[in-house]
């Protein structure tokens, strides 16, 4: 008898998290449905035996795969490879050291179908040790159908542009159809800021669910926020790719504000996070750093460093000069 469709395609990039895949792979084994797939993408681990551990602990799983990158390609590429292998008219992801509540994945799908929208954002739990705390998506409007566009700005205030996790929701298969939901390939970080977006700018239904299922651990040796080397500097790449693709949008002089507000937040949080980085590759980040200031005029960076705060813009100003008339 050969099987329907699945409804729920969940893409699970996993590199590097032999230590935390048991978890992730039984908190998906309490969210088993006979319509759910579930995909692993391994993209070449290096430094232990993530394969190894996925083909074991996924024996056991329904309706799961492991499909295994030839070379490493990135968080971005990886989940790419997820979605062309789905099948689901939902699509989900979850990263390959963090975990789902039992049943959460129902609720999730329940959620979307309810509202009838492109798709839904939630809100999730953040693991420091053994520490949670839930961080809420930044949209105070909920469980109702909403236009994706009201969502970006203000432009001084958090909104779900800043909020880009791509594990924290749930997503209708038409977005691929329309030309959405792929990942700009090659991206080691910041992968998800294009892609957010996108979603905000050109679908045309969305919704946030107040569901706390997903747990993201923060803080991780092996995750790539954590790891000061030259991938860390993709940021760059994303954000360019943000106001170019929004040169061609209809409100482009209004959300292009938003964006620069967003890149510079991020410019000087890596900068100040120097310790972080080897001296080659902090050096390389001021670099690129004035370079991108200096695309910005003096009038949109100073709109973007109003009220940011006096060391964010003492160091921004610093680092790409004339620009004293700016208030913190």
């Amino acid at each position: 008898m050969t099987r329907r469709p699945p409804t729920l395609s969940v893409i699970v990039p996993c590199f590097n998290i032999e230590a935390y895949v048991s978890e992730t792979v039984a908190s998906l084994g309490n969210n088993v449905r006979d319509d759910f797939e579930f995909i692993f993408v391994e993209d070449r681990s290096t430094k232990d035996r993530t394969y190894e551990a996925l083909l074991a602990l996924t024996e056991r799983l329904e309706h799961s795969r492991v499909i295994r990158h030839e070379h490493n390609g990135g968080l971005a590429t990886a989940r790419n490879t997820g979605i062309d292998a789905a099948e689901g008219r939902y699509l989900t992801f979850l990263d390959g050291d963090d975990w789902l509540a039992p049943g959460y994945l129902a609720r999730l799908v329940e959620s979307i179908e309810r509202f009838d929208v492109d798709f839904v954002r939630t809100d999730h739990v953040q693991v420091t040790g053994l520490q949670r705390n839930v961080h809420r998506a930044p949209e105070g409007r909920r469980n109702t159908p909403i236009d994706p566009r009201s969502s970006i700005l203000p432009v001084d205030d958090t909104t779900m542009v800043d909020y880009p996790y791509a594990w924290a929701g749930i997503y209708h298969r038409r977005l691929l159809d329309q030309g959405m939901l792929r990942f700009h390939d090659g991206l080691r970080t910041a992968e998800d800021r294009p892609w957010i977006w996108e979603l905000h700018r050109r679908a045309e239904s969305y919704a946030v669910a107040s569901l706390h299922g997903v747990f993201y651990r923060r803080g991780l040796t092996t995750s790539l926020t954590q790891i000061g080397d030259l991938r860390q500097l993709d940021f760059f790449r994303s954000f360019d790719l943000v106001l170019a693709e929004l040169e061609s949008d209809p409100e482009a002089d209004r959300l292009r504000k938003k964006a620069l507000r967003n890149y510079c937040v991020v410019i000087a949080h890596q900068v100040l996070d120097r310790h972080r980085f080897e001296r080659s590759v902090h050096a390389k980040l001021r670099q690129m750093a004035a370079e991108a200031l200096g695309r910005m005029t003096e009038q949109e960076l100073g709109e973007a460093l109003v009220g940011m705060g006096e060391e964010r813009v003492h160091t921004l100003r610093r680092i790409r000069g004339g620009m004293k008339g700016v208030a913190a």
